[in-house]
């Protein structure tokens, strides 16, 4: 019944607000984010074919890398709307500079996870992302569908340097290190150019501002956006004088 349905529509909204604002609220290890020049990182989850040939492109040509997620189970997927980056794609990006992050490997809310499931989907991926990339040290870590949980806060806090929800905000002062904010990047046109703003607040106001996105296309899905407005926002970021770094490089910055 639509009456049943849009109530359960709400009562989920809710839950996962309060899920948020519990795990941010109750971090296992913290980041105190102060820098003196402000940090902007470009970021990908999903990864479809886009972000690597026209995303990566455009970081590139403006002379900066950035931070792809990837979720192991989708590599070479094929959906109505997008087609998902091949391992030889995301081979070509770590060869290029790139950071490979972690994005689970099933792709699945990690709050509907056992404990038991959820380290064997961490080992799963890693699997995968180290027979591309091999990594020294401990990933990154993006949240499928910006959602974290509560219960295996612990898990996440031990196995990644830093794991980044959404939230739409900068990081500045002291974050969670395990939930940092990010700001999607994302249709339509008009709100996704409107983001330049954030880049002159974080110019005004040093700190780390995190974007992330998906698709990089003409005619994007609704969670992504077009080449021009991406590159955009990457030049303008470089033109004000921020530090366009990958997620792994904007710590090294931080913590100094």
């Amino acid at each position: 019944m639509p009456f049943l349905s849009e109530a359960t529509s709400k009562l989920k909204y809710v839950r996962d607000r309060i899920t948020e604002r519990a795990v941010r609220a109750l971090p296992v290890s913290t980041l105190n984010v102060t820098c003196i020049r402000p940090i902007v990182s470009f970021t990908f989850d999903d990864v479809p074919d886009t972000a690597h040939s026209a995303g990566a492109k455009i970081l590139e040509d403006n002379g900066v890398r950035g931070t792809f997620y990837i979720a192991g189970g989708l590599l070479g997927k094929k959906e109505p709307d997008r087609d998902l980056i091949s391992a030889e794609g995301c081979q070509l990006l770590s060869q290029s500079g790139h950071e490979i992050g972690c994005h689970t490997f099933a792709h699945k809310a990690v709050r509907t996870l056992s404990g038991e499931e959820l380290r064997h989907d961490f080992d799963r991926n890693a699997e995968v992302l180290d027979s591309f990339d091999l990594s020294i040290g401990r990933r990154n870590f993006a949240y499928p569908y910006n959602q974290g949980s509560l219960r295996h806060r612990q898990a996440f806090a031990k196995r990644y340097t830093t794991a980044r929800g959404g939230g739409d905000r900068i990081n500045r002062g002291l974050v969670n290190r395990s939930y940092l904010w990010g700001m999607e990047i994302r249709q339509p046109e008009s709100d996704a150019l409107s983001l330049v703003r954030q880049i002159d607040a974080v110019v005004a106001q040093p700190g780390w501002l995190i974007f992330f996105a998906h698709d990089i296309s003409r005619k994007p899905t609704p969670y992504g956006c077009t080449p021009d407005t991406f590159s955009v926002l990457v030049r303008y970021a470089v033109s004000k004088g921020c530090l366009v770094l990958p997620v792994r490089d904007a710590l090294q910055h931080i913590q100094e």
